[in-house]
């Protein structure tokens, strides 16, 4: 079966066909930069990252555009609070981010565009809708006019014009023609930052920033458009109406991922629970995080608990310590090893992350079964099976992102490390088991755990 999976657009599953064959495109809506990121924030980007994965591995040319929202109501509301110019809190939350995406193990974009760098680009579409009647100054803003566009309006949020509430994105609605109009540029503002139009100076609204910036990395039709549940309406649907509007196809597929709640409530900084990821690393290691975030499907809702993230963390532990343990015994990995069809069957149906890592944890059975027997050629297979896997859902315990490999004191601990242990072995073969027993507990001291294991002794940084 290829790659299946649901449209927001059509409420229904569809047939992954790309705009051109052989490459594939996906625009997702970044971060919209006026505080650090919790794990609500970083679901989207791992969820995304996994989908972006199994592209490549299903032999796609990928395009991976994900934009940041560096200037918009919010940023400007946080900076005239702390006293700060608006640009000091974008660029301090977007490195959080870039931090965040990095330390979850999310692979860099193909491009990350920031809005403030493409006002030429949102003007050309401003006047474009203009031209064709569907866009209109006033006041020094720009709206556009969805009494004109009323025949498609709300098709993805699945609404009826008559039934919509204003926009209220400004705080002059006389300056509308209909209250449901919404903000494409907002006109000069005392203290906010300006570019210059032919409207006059202001800023861009939020929803013609996407726009603009997708259609530029990716074309005037490109293949998935992602982001959170919550950006359905008005967002997305604000999106498709200026892109189509001005004539331009846009996304093929919209897929949304489910939130993160905290019993009943969307995770929020109002409401003052937001897990921010400095905090969560320090629970759980980083890749343990990102199992617990990419076990569940991406369109189900996840309702954190501390108790639910250990698990997490120990059902990762499990298959790392196959893992671990079959390296021992197995040094060459066939990087080429098919994938399992049931895994791979999971992952076509609509991105089916709970049912290809529950063919993880099988083979990962079969793995410690074959180990206990002393099976090599099961275990390589098996093993082999195992990374292939879990390098598509950027899980692989043994990558350089996981195993800290690439800094620069890594030689130097496994070259400190290996004396020591050497030193322990010898004291063990002498049955100078104080001095054995002393070197252990001085590897414990410095964050080092030391297991003994029939191959000799193995050792791992101290969770």
């Amino acid at each position: 079966m290829s790659l299946h999976i649901y449209d927001t657009s059509t409420r229904a599953i569809r047939e992954f066909v790309p705009v051109e064959a052989g490459r594939a495109s996906i625009y997702l809506c970044g971060a919209t930069v006026q505080a650090p990121p919790h794990i609500g924030h970083i679901r989207s980007g791992v969820n995304f990252d996994v989908l972006r994965r199994w592209l490549t591995r299903s032999g796609y040319d990928m395009t991976f555009c994900r934009n940041v929202t560096d200037i918009d109501d919010k940023i400007i509301r946080v900076a005239a609070a702390e006293g700060v110019p608006w640009f000091v809190v974008a660029e301090r939350n977007q490195r959080a981010f870039t931090w965040a995406y990095d330390t979850l193990g999310c692979l860099p974009p193909t491009v990350e565009p920031r809005a403030t760098g493409h006002v030429p680009e949102m003007i050309t579409l401003m006047e474009r809708l203009i031209a064709r009647g569907h866009a209109y100054a006033s006041g020094g803003d720009v709206y556009f006019d969805v009494q004109s566009y009323a025949d498609r309006y709300g098709s993805l949020s699945n609404q009826k014009l008559d039934n919509m509430r204003a926009a209220a994105d400004t705080d002059d609605e006389s300056c509308k023609r209909d209250p449901r109009d919404f903000a494409l540029w907002k006109g000069e503002k005392p203290g906010e930052p300006t570019w210059p139009t032919p409207w006059g100076p202001g800023r861009p609204g939020w929803h013609l920033e996407c726009s603009a910036m997708a259609t530029k990395y990716l074309g005037p039709a490109f293949d998935i458009h992602g982001g959170g549940i919550d950006l359905i309406f008005p967002h997305h649907e604000n999106e498709i109406a200026q892109s189509q509007a001005a004539g331009d196809g846009f996304s093929r597929y919209w897929m949304h991922n489910g939130m993160l709640k905290i019993g009943a409530e969307k995770m929020s900084k109002s409401l003052g629970n937001s897990l921010l990821i400095p905090e969560m690393v320090q629970k759980v290691r980083p890749v343990e995080l990102r199992y617990y975030l990419a076990v569940p499907h991406y369109r189900s809702s996840i309702d954190y608990s501390e108790e639910a993230l250990l698990e997490a963390a120990a059902a990762y532990q499990r298959i790392e310590g196959f893992v671990t343990r079959a390296a021992e015994v197995i040094h060459d990995v066939d990087a080429d090893a098919p994938l399992p069809q049931a895994f791979v069957d999971a992952l076509n149906d609509d991105l089916g992350t709970p049912q290809a890592l529950a063919v993880v944890h099988e083979v990962v059975r079969e793995g410690n079964v074959a180990l206990s027997r002393g099976d090599k050629e099961a275990v390589a297979r098996l093993l082999a099976e195992t990374q292939n896997m879990l390098d598509v859902l950027g899980l692989d315990p043994r990558s350089p992102q996981w195993r800290g490999a690439g800094s620069d004191l890594s030689p130097v601990v496994d070259a400190l490390v290996a004396v020591a242990l050497e030193q322990r072995k010898a004291a063990r073969e002498r049955k100078d088991y104080a001095a054995a027993d002393a070197i252990r507990n001085q590897l414990a001291a410095a964050g080092i755990t030391v297991e003994d294991t029939p191959h000799g002794a193995r050792w791992e940084l101290t969770r």
